[in-house]
Formats: C-alpha cells, sequence, structure tokens
C-alpha cells in the first residue's frame, strides 16, 4: 500500500513539474536550435497545456526565427549598412556585395497564427504585443506595425496599464514601460528616413497623446513628423504644449525656435534661441548661439 501511495506522489509530482518546466525546456531547446526536439516538445505541450501562455510566446519565437533566411546581394549604390566593396581590376569599385533577410511566408503565417491566439486569449499579456510588432518592424510591414501599436496604446485604458510579462509576471512600471517603448518605436519609424512613413509616425502619436497627453518625449517626437511634412503650425501646436509641460526643456525649446526660423518668424526665432542657450547642453548652447549669430545678420 505504501508502494502505490508513493508511487501516485511522484505521479503527481512529475506531472506537475512537466506542466511547469514546458517554458524552460523550451528555452534550453532554443538556445542548443534542436529543432526536432522543439517541434515535439511544442506539440506536447499544445496538446496538454494549450491555456498556458508561453506556448504562444514560444512557438512565436520559434517559427519566426526558423523563418529568416539570410541572404547576400549585389548593389550598385553604398548601403546605408556595412557592404563589402567589389572592384575591378583597376582597383575601381563596381558594386557593393550586402547581407539581408527573407523570411519563409508559412513559417511566418504560423508565427503569427500563434500569437494572435494568444493575444486573443491573453490580450493583457504586453509582451505579446510587443513581440508581434517588434516581427512587423523586422520585416518592414510597417502598416501592421503601427495598427498593433495603437491597439495597445487602447487596450492599455481598459487594463489601466495592468499588464503582464513572460511568465505571467507584472512588470514594473508598466505605463513608463509602454510609453518609453511608444517612444523607440516612434524613433524606429523616423530612422528609415522614408518620409511616407511620417504618416504612421503622426498616427501613434496622436493614438498615444490622446489617452497620454502629458508626455514631453511623444509630444517632440510627434511635432518632428509635423515639421517635416513642412506643417508648420500643426507641429508648433505640439511643441507648445511640450514646453508647457516643461519649459526648460532645451530640445523642445531648440525645436520651437527652428519652427519659428522655418515659419520666417525672426524675433520669435531668437527669443527661443537665446532659452535654447540658456536651458541647454553645452552642444546645444553652441548650436543655439550659431543661429543667433545667423538671424542677427
Amino acid at each position: 500500500m505504501q508502494k502505490i501511495t508513493t508511487l501516485v506522489i511522484l505521479s503527481l509530482l512529475s506531472a506537475h513539474s512537466y506542466g511547469q518546466s514546458n517554458y524552460q525546456q523550451f528555452t534550453s531547446l532554443f538556445k542548443k536550435k534542436d529543432t526536432a526536439a522543439l517541434k515535439t516538445l511544442l506539440a506536447n505541450w499544445e496538446r496538454t497545456a494549450p491555456n498556458d501562455p508561453e506556448l504562444y510566446t514560444s512557438a512565436f519565437n520559434f517559427y519566426f526565427s526558423g523563418s529568416r533566411r539570410e541572404m547576400l546581394s549585389l548593389q550598385k549604390n553604398a548601403p546605408k549598412e556595412e557592404g563589402l566593396r567589389v572592384t575591378d581590376n583597376s582597383g575601381k569599385t563596381v558594386a557593393f556585395l550586402t547581407s539581408g533577410a527573407d523570411y519563409d511566408a508559412d513559417k511566418l503565417a504560423r508565427a503569427f497564427g500563434y500569437i494572435n491566439t494568444g493575444i486573443a486569449k491573453f490580450p493583457d499579456r504586453l509582451d505579446m504585443r510587443f513581440g508581434k510588432c517588434f516581427v512587423f518592424g523586422q520585416i518592414a510591414d510597417y502598416e501592421n506595425f503601427t495598427k498593433e501599436i495603437i491597439a495597445t496604446v487602447d487596450r492599455s485604458v481598459v487594463n489601466k496599464n495592468n499588464w503582464r510579462w513572460t511568465e505571467n509576471k507584472p512588470p514594473d512600471q508598466p505605463e513608463e514601460l509602454l510609453l518609453s517603448s511608444i517612444q523607440s518605436y516612434l524613433a524606429q519609424l523616423y530612422n528609415t528616413e522614408n518620409d511616407d512613413l511620417l504618416d504612421n509616425m503622426i498616427r501613434i502619436g496622436e493614438a498615444t497623446l490622446k489617452h497620454y497627453p502629458g508626455n514631453v518625449e511623444i509630444l517632440t517626437t510627434t511635432s518632428t513628423a509635423f515639421l517635416l511634412k513642412k506643417n508648420y503650425d500643426k507641429a508648433l501646436g505640439y511643441l507648445q504644449r511640450a514646453e508647457k509641460l516643461n519649459p526648460k526643456d532645451g530640445i523642445v525649446l531648440n525645436n520651437i525656435a527652428h519652427c519659428y526660423k522655418l515659419k520666417g518668424d525672426k524675433t520669435n526665432a531668437l527669443k527661443y534661441y537665446e532659452l535654447t542657450e540658456k536651458y541647454s547642453d553645452e552642444e546645444g548652447k553652441a548650436m543655439a548661439r550659431e543661429n543667433i549669430k545667423q538671424l542677427k545678420k
């Protein structure tokens, strides 16, 4: 009788341990790049614990990483990223050899299938939403990138930033995490240097500021998108809101001065360059002095 009881207890402990260790097993196998074992683990995991949120993040990571295919290509113009210079017999550059990535459509679709199911089941898992944004950024699908960020902002209003992260743990300072990440996403769009994406920046900025009107960084970045679209009045409106929140922010003051300069308002441009010189760091002060000098000519 004692043996039977012991076996039952061990069996229960083993089952509990297995259920608890799926994510840890996945992490270990993923590091080893053991594809066959990972497929077996994910199949068993989905069959035995379909309501485990880590299943969906793990499957998403597995299929997305498996979808990536490295590619080499030749191009005539110098790439933005590093590339190998190809020369002819005379030493003249004739092309550049660059590396990039392509993605297997079927594996990518499976990855998105898992993360979409995960978000539907666990809408407050911020890591799932940010993971999805990351992949849209990697594949340069900026329309869906934009939509997913806005959907996340909208959800933050519903759940009052009561987010969960990996292993269902709450992140530290969830609202700050949300807003700093959105600022990073805006910077990502800006750094593409693609003017067609300025509208995406504006959509994200306006959707965020609707609910978080006191974020100086997002106000400033959104104003930059309007500035680059030459909508100076709209840019100035966002910058003035930022100035009210922090009247000694050197970046905000410099951008206001620049905006007035572009509008041809010399008086206000000088006023704000002088404020920039007063409140900026040494680099900002030097730039402000140069602009003041030019405007006073």
